[in-house]
């Protein structure tokens, strides 16, 4: 099928762009959302030779246990080395070779995105690399050959949307494994019941703003222990923390975060919705949609753009904002439906931040202009056409 070869637009156009500049550049994301096929099937366009090894293997990892020798034999190609995270060794090594040859695009890393591979590739590495994440599919680069609907029932995972095994299958073998072999190997300290318990949480609290006192009472462990958990997850792109937007206005604002299961696939799993009548009739149905949206956009926004949500405690509130180098840009109210009639408290905080560009963005709806300033899209629209104008 089409997906499971498919180049990732964005993500390769920023990979070939830091490639340009930096010595060493990662690509990161959850697992199996596509990386290695993602740089295989970059390797036919890059300006010189490469060498793939990966750290599964066992062959691959014994090259590497001196890798200082092995590396410099094959200093004038490309070196691409996937799961590196499973060699922490490397990062001062790569960062030894780099200082003596600053040449940029010598090396390429991929990795499932621990806490390890963050704090050590930032140390070792700091000035020299560039890091890509790559997102689950979006619908630009679907390009409407896969529908809205199944990316957003299935999820975004090449494998759960391609056709081949059912999507309820894939994904419940991919969370056991995701659950009791690739988490606890890239370091996630709770055990299997425990994380079960913990997702299945987060899917009901899916859009919420996030507490962590109740979900430690619920899973009898400590505040800063499931602040812990939380921080793993956002760092291994499993889950999204959107922050509150702060300004310096008299009003109370909300200083909690807003918590989602980034992939829609996995949340409808833990919420049990198999299929379009189940999600439908949930009651978790337009959180599901919120986070989907925003996941939509997150994927396709510029790297110095930033996502925050606005609430005061007096009740007024947007879902999303879009901001560029202290700069609003966009406020966004998303609804499943195609009512596109806003709460007093959308127009209050559309009020507050003075903000110029204002959307309601629906599941489906012709495009016009509400008389208080708002630009009604489907979410289609807005990714194709108002997206890149920001």
């Amino acid at each position: 099928m089409y997906v499971c070869i498919m180049i990732k637009r964005l993500a390769t156009e920023k990979l070939q762009e830091c490639l340009k500049y930096f010595p060493c550049v990662a690509i990161v994301g959850p697992r199996q959302v596509g990386k290695t096929t993602l740089v295989k099937s970059l390797i036919s366009q890059l300006t010189k030779d490469s060498i793939y090894l990966d750290l599964e293997l066992r062959t691959d990892f014994i090259k590497l246990l001196d890798p200082e020798t092995y590396l410099q034999q094959h200093a004038d190609k490309i070196v691409i080395i996937d799961e590196v995270q499973r060699n922490k060794a490397l990062f001062p090594v790569l960062r030894a070779l780099i200082d003596m040859d600053r040449r940029p695009g010598r090396f390429i890393l991929l990795g499932s995105a621990g806490p390890e591979l963050i704090r050590d590739s930032s140390e070792s590495l700091a000035g020299r690399i560039a890091y890509v994440e790559l997102f689950p599919l979006n619908l630009i680069e679907v390009n409407r050959k896969i529908s809205m609907d199944d990316l957003w029932l299935k999820g975004g995972f090449p494998d759960a949307v391609n056709g081949r095994i059912p999507h309820q299958l894939w994904m419940r073998n991919f969370i056991r494994t995701y659950l009791e072999q690739d988490l606890p190997m890239l370091g996630f300290p709770a055990g299997k019941s425990i994380s079960e318990r913990l997702w299945t949480m987060l899917a009901h609290h899916h859009a919420n703003l996030l507490n962590y006192s109740e979900l430690s009472k619920s899973l009898e462990l400590s505040v800063n222990t499931v602040k812990n958990y939380i921080r793993f997850l956002e760092n291994t792109f499993l889950i999204r923390q959107l922050q509150p937007y702060h300004m310096n206005i008299k009003k109370r604002l909300v200083k909690a975060p807003k918590i989602y299961i980034r992939d829609t696939g996995i949340l409808h799993y833990f919420l049990d919705i198999p299929d379009f009548d189940s999600l439908y009739n949930h009651i978790k149905m337009g959180s599901s949609w919120e986070g989907f949206v925003i996941e939509q956009i997150a994927s396709a926004i510029d790297d110095d753009m930033n996502l925050s949500f606005f609430r005061t405690q007096q009740g007024a509130e947007l879902d999303l904002l879009i901001e560029k180098k202290g700069k609003l840009l966009a406020a966004i109210e998303i609804k499943y439906g195609s009512d596109p009639r806003l709460s007093k408290g959308n127009l209050l905080a559309a009020e507050t931040l003075g903000v110029h560009r204002k959307f309601v963005i629906t599941k489906s709806s012709e495009e016009y202009m509400l008389s208080n300033g708002f630009l009604v899209c489907d979410l289609q629209g807005f990714l194709e056409k108002h997206l890149l104008g920001l």
